[in-house]
């Protein structure tokens, strides 16, 4: 296996490795995208692929954006790792919740990151997650999560997938949680007291957009349409006889 493997090799550089960066206690520590075939990893030194003007790429918050526009099937996953207070009771003590029901174009894995046991990884980059649970609260461990779609673009539509991260659940739909139950997380307010989140957790949600092709006109709309054209060709055809 592809992860296991690399691990294998540089378990010593992985152990001491310098992530991303932490915020409030979270390091945001590893991430792979697939996309319509193509891999694109971290470790590899890959760039995140899609539109990342509102993602942190530091803390590993906020959303990415892709948009299809090719006819025909496409599918894309995003594969995240990070780490909750990981210097004060390490990462083993966490857990992950799927919550809701997702759509039936959507695809979704919570899974130990491959360091030891864990396929997540390995779907990741084959394409296809495995709609599991691994690490639920009544077996916690080292959490990663991922989320993907697999659909089909009519003919003349532009479809967008939005992947979002955030310190705050969803208000609806369907979506994946990252909790440590032994940390908490402080956000600053400008102005105000910091809020505490107890437990610290990490929402993981993502979102198809169809955006449709553009409306077909009403009849009545056609006939003023076919009326201007009549009108238009008339004036055209005076003004050549004109000449």
């Amino acid at each position: 296996m592809k992860r296991l493997t690399t691990v294998l090799c540089t378990l010593v550089l992985l152990v001491f490795a310098v992530p991303f960066a932490s915020a409030n206690g979270i390091t945001f520590y590893d991430w792979v995208f697939y996309v319509d075939g193509t891999t694109y990893e971290n470790f590899a030194g890959d760039p995140i692929p899609g539109d990342i003007t509102s993602f942190d790429t530091s803390t590993g918050l906020g959303t990415i954006e892709f948009t299809f526009n090719a006819p025909g099937s496409h599918n894309v996953i995003a594969f995240f790792d990070f780490e909750i207070d990981e210097a004060t009771n390490t990462y083993f003590n966490e857990y992950g919740d799927a919550i809701g029901s997702p759509a039936s174009d959507q695809s979704w894995e919570i899974d130990e990151p491959g360091y030891f046991f864990g396929d997540i990884y390995d779907n990741v980059i084959s394409g296809s997650l495995d709609n599991t649970n691994s690490v639920p609260n009544t077996d916690p461990d080292d959490v990663s999560m991922a989320l993907g779609w697999n659909f089909n673009v009519p003919i003349g539509e532009t479809w967008n997938v939005i992947f979002k991260t955030s310190l705050y659940a969803p208000t609806s739909g369907f979506y994946l949680k990252h909790t440590d139950p032994a940390s908490g997380i402080k956000i600053d307010v400008p102005g105000a007291a910091p809020i505490i989140i107890d437990p610290a957790a990490i929402y993981f949600s993502s979102t198809l957009d169809t955006g449709g092709a553009p409306p077909i006109p009403e009849p009545g709309t056609w006939i003023l349409m076919l009326t201007g054209l009549a009108l238009t060709g008339g004036v055209a055809a005076k003004r050549s006889k004109r000449k």
